[in-house]
């Protein structure tokens, strides 16, 4: 990903957890429950993990089949906290979903056949090396504000699938959005992290967690070890929960995966780890109030 460009501002040798007001050998960790709204056995497994499990907050998928019962729900808890996880590519056949923008007016962000490009190695870099920046915005756009118009308020941006936005303008058009909006932005890329870091605003201290980098055999007790394992400063686990019922079974080759990281954060060892290791859970309503009122690269 291209360097993102930021004006000379506060440098700051803290730790992103000591800007939150939390001490240095404070151990935070945000625990963020990805795509929520893709299909409704994910909705219900999201909300049972950040209602009963250790989940902290979630982030919505506006374009997709499950978000409006997703929306629904989140209208029922205002107390959940929730991102939007802006979405530019499509990764189930049997589910489809598209642009929220009228498809003309989007060109450069579908494949050959007029549909979103699937996250494969080829499609992003495809997508990547195509899509024009204002059509990007057009369509970001389209789905902050169905947020809105929802009458739902989210706490902060992040990705579905391109780490960081997958180009560095692509970054910088979502930390400017986030300003306008009053948002937070998941960055969790060194490039992204050392530019925010150069402006005062709160990004990751360690390395990110995507749940489908890890082998699903042993994971129960993997995950438990990396709990014991964390490092201070300020973590972050994007987790992917599903019941992995037989409807998800059939239309996704990842309800494995989604299904384990269900059962560890349900679990009463999931909880009563975090209780021990004397972790701080918190959610992206802390570094939102930090970003919203800090200075903004641009």
């Amino acid at each position: 990903m291209d360097e993102v460009s930021v004006p000379a501002a506060v440098v700051s040798p803290e730790q992103s957890s000591e800007l939150l007001g939390y001490p240095p050998d404070a151990r935070l960790l945000i625990v963020n429950c990805d795509d929520f709204g893709m299909y409704p056995a994910i909705n219900a497994a999201v909300i049972e993990s950040v209602e009963e499990g250790i989940a902290s907050s979630c982030s919505l998928m506006v374009p997709c089949p499950g978000a409006p019962q997703a929306m629904k729900l989140l209208r029922r808890r205002p107390q959940i906290p929730f991102g939007i996880h802006l979405t530019l590519v499509c990764e189930m056949p049997d589910i489809r979903w598209g642009p929220l923008i009228a498809k003309e007016r989007v060109p450069s962000l579908l494949d050959p056949a007029g549909e979103l490009f699937a996250p494969t190695p080829v499609g992003q870099t495809t997508l990547l090396g195509q899509a024009r920046l204002d059509e990007i915005e057009l369509e970001f756009r389209a789905q902050i504000d169905a947020v809105g118009d929802a009458e739902l308020t989210p706490t902060h941006l992040d990705f579905h699938c391109l780490a960081d936005g997958g180009r560095g303008d692509i970054l910088g058009l979502t930390v400017a959005l986030a300003a306008e909006y009053g948002l937070a932005v998941r960055v969790w890329l060194e490039p992204g992290r050392r530019a925010m870091r150069r402006s005062g605003l709160p990004v990751i201290d360690n390395d990110f967690l995507d749940s489908f980098s890890l082998e699903v055999e042993g994971k129960e007790d993997r995950y438990a070890q990396m709990l014991r394992d964390l490092p201070a400063g300020l973590n972050e686990w994007a987790v992917h929960p599903s019941l992995g019922d037989k409807e998800s079974q059939a239309v996704d080759g990842g309800w494995l995966v989604r299904r384990t990281d269900y059962e560890f954060l349900t679990s009463p060892q999931a909880r009563e780890v975090l209780q021990r290791e004397d972790i701080v859970v918190i959610d992206y309503r802390t570094i939102q109030g930090v970003w919203s009122g800090s200075v903004i690269p641009e």
